[in-house]
């Protein structure tokens, strides 16, 4: 039990005076890069999407 509370212990010390956290600017910047870079994977999948599905229905088209 000792061990679990020295656990405890170190991990709260170290969150709270060894980790740097993040500026609130730094924090929006970088949700703004993860907001579009999200948007534009979407969009390539979509685009890949769009582009498989009319290749296999040109391709059924042919074959039926």
């Amino acid at each position: 039990m000792a061990n679990v509370l020295g656990f405890i212990k170190d991990s709260y010390t170290e969150m709270t005076q060894k980790v740097t956290w993040p500026t609130w600017s730094e924090l929006q910047s970088s949700a703004i890069v993860v907001l579009v870079a999200s948007i534009i994977i979407a969009l390539v999948i979509f685009a890949m999407d769009k582009a498989s599905s009319g290749v296999l229905e040109l391709f059924y088209g042919i074959a039926s």
